[in-house]
């Protein structure tokens, strides 16, 4: 029992300290153990100059004289003219489109509202002064069109009315080299078909190479959260690398380890349930750069031979751009792969099987809260027989607790008396010190990769649970908000806390005034963590403590009567 209540001290000590640091974080303060955003900002910033442009008084954006250069930003080429804006607008997306380029530069998910203002659809790509998010594609290895090339946009519909898709097509042409960059937008799907195709009117072969580019700044979404930690930055899946994912400060300072060459696979930016990937045609050799082009404004590029054209002869390549949530099976459809951006931590193994369950639970009642309130009940069914054993030995624990205190006393100046008296109280009552202990630390697996499976699964975003929880991925704030420490104050996570008390209640009393203290303490410090945290998370948590406390009145209650078995 003593390694026990060392084990609670230690994790309670640990939890107060990253608390702490929580909450400075959470409120603009220095942190210490992680780096701000700002840290982070400044550390990008500073490792890498940005990137030159040789070709100075060129509109060609190139970034070196090899053939794996990478187009530098937009910003560092000169401008070939003055394009226009073209918006396609479908079910799911608003697309802007410029035609300096034909880059997209903004992207509005219309089924997913933003975080800070949710009065508003969530905005991905942008290209304003806050926030730089981009695509872009052209040609390099000559002198022809790119992201810079004024293209000319055909006549065309706009928006996807009654039509299953909405096409884009873009012309730009540059000494005597035409490329001809085709969107296509479908119904209900977040999928973008981009084709290129060049045709050769110079009058000798060339050998243009495709860019396929997804441009950053390093910033961290709006919203989130400084009490759990996100992935957001580049990503590169090949066959023989599998997913290598790298922070923007990796990339930052030359360091950031991923394959460079490939024929299959896909590049990324991948943030908190969204993710932006460029498919290029598998089969095709590539090689893929991730770069810092300036200040805090990253790369990831894959670059792809387009092989020797003839005069007046045409080459097409496709690819496909997929930008919209982390749901799971449409990414398994789009690439090989793909679904691995959706990060259940290193318990993937475990995590994944539970996300499968949870989905088929969905299926049948239709709504995400009743699914994990579901969910935990079958997880607490599973391992019953584990918990029965852990209570059933914390219960015969507190009925010997004033035969143990009694012998602390009677040996306070011999600690080797006291621990064979007790070993003795332990054999002749049939006690196991860590029975509490260990059949708990095996479920611990479980409970931390339901966590990341809540944490990280999209499908809940947004989803309403009933009365007041209208988003299961936001803090519960039935109770407003306190100004001065920023402090979401929900109903969830108070009936966590009397749950949790309940619980210490039916634990056996340390004999140590000071840690009796700290256990009688320690729901309020984990209740005020829950407050930031998503309602989904602290809804699994309420519905865990309820059963256990189920459990465990229970188990008490039967050795209390003489009737353990």
């Amino acid at each position: 029992m003593d390694i026990k209540r060392t084990v609670l001290w230690v994790v309670f000590s640990f939890s107060l300290l990253l608390l702490w640091d929580s909450w400075m974080r959470h409120n603009g303060h220095q942190s210490m153990f992680f780096p701000s955003a700002n840290q982070t900002q400044e550390q990008a910033a500073n490792p890498a100059a940005p990137v030159a442009n040789p070709a100075a008084g060129s509109p060609v954006p190139q970034a070196a004289a090899t053939p794996a250069a990478v187009p530098v930003d937009a910003a560092a080429a000169p401008a070939a003219g003055k394009g226009e804006t073209i918006t396609i607008t479908t079910d799911v997306v608003k697309a802007d489109i410029d035609t300096l380029g034909g880059e997209l530069k903004r992207l509005e998910l219309l089924k997913q509202r933003d975080v800070v203002d949710p009065s508003k659809n969530l905005v991905l790509f942008d290209s304003g002064a806050a926030h730089t998010y981009l695509a872009e594609t052209g040609l390099i290895g000559g002198a022809f069109p790119n992201h810079k090339s004024l293209f000319v946009a055909k006549p065309g519909a706009r928006t996807l009315d009654n039509g299953n898709e909405v096409q884009l097509v873009l012309e730009a042409e540059q000494g005597g080299v035409k490329l001809t960059k085709t969107y296509t937008f479908k119904r209900d799907s977040y999928l973008i078909d981009v084709q290129h195709t060049v045709t050769n009117g110079s009058g000798a072969p060339i050998n243009p190479s495709l860019y396929l580019q997804l441009l950053r700044d390093g910033n961290k979404p709006g919203g989130e959260s400084h009490f759990y930690s996100t992935f957001t930055g580049p990503a590169v899946y090949t066959e023989a690398g599998k997913f290598e994912k790298m922070t923007f400060e990796k990339i930052a300072e030359g360091k950031a380890e991923h394959a460079k060459q490939a024929d299959n696979g896909w590049i990324a930016l991948v943030q908190h349930y969204f993710v932006s990937a460029f498919v290029p045609p598998q089969g095709k050799a590539r090689s893929i750069v991730t770069e810092q082009v300036k200040p805090n404004l990253f790369s990831v590029a894959s670059i792809i031979p387009m092989g020797e054209v003839a005069p007046g002869a045409s080459v097409t390549m496709d690819a496909k751009l997929y930008s919209g949530p982390q749901e799971s099976k449409v990414l398994e459809a789009v690439a090989p792969g793909l679904e691995l951006v959706k990060d259940y931590g290193w318990l993937t193994l475990i995590a994944k099987p539970i996300f499968w369950l949870m989905t088929h639970i969905h299926a049948i009642v239709g709504n995400w809260g009743w699914t994990i309130i579901l969910l935990t009940v079958l997880i607490k069914l599973i391992f019953f027989p584990l918990s029965a054993a852990s209570y059933r030995s914390m219960a015969k624990m507190k009925a010997v607790s004033p035969r143990m205190q009694a012998i602390r006393e009677r040996h306070k100046g011999d600690p080797q008396a006291m621990n064979r008296e007790m070993m003795a109280m332990y054999k002749t009552e049939k006690i196991n010190p860590l029975g509490g202990c260990l059949p708990i630390a095996i479920q611990i697996p479980v409970f931390i990769s339901l966590y990341w499976v809540l944490l990280a699964s999209v499908e809940m975003r947004g989803a309403p649970w009933l009365g007041w929880i209208h988003d299961l991925t936001a803090p519960d704030t039935l109770f407003g908000t306190i100004p001065y420490f920023n402090l979401p104050v929900g109903l969830l996570p108070i009936i966590m806390a009397a749950s949790m008390f309940l619980q210490t209640k039916l634990n056996p009393t340390p004999p140590d005034p000071v840690q009796a203290k700290v256990m009688m303490f320690m729901p309020l410090v984990f209740s005020f963590m829950f407050f930031f945290f998503p309602s989904g998370l602290v809804l699994y948590w309420v519905t865990n403590n309820i059963l256990s406390i189920a459990q465990q009145w229970v188990i008490t209650k039967n050795i209390e009567k003489g009737k353990t078995k």
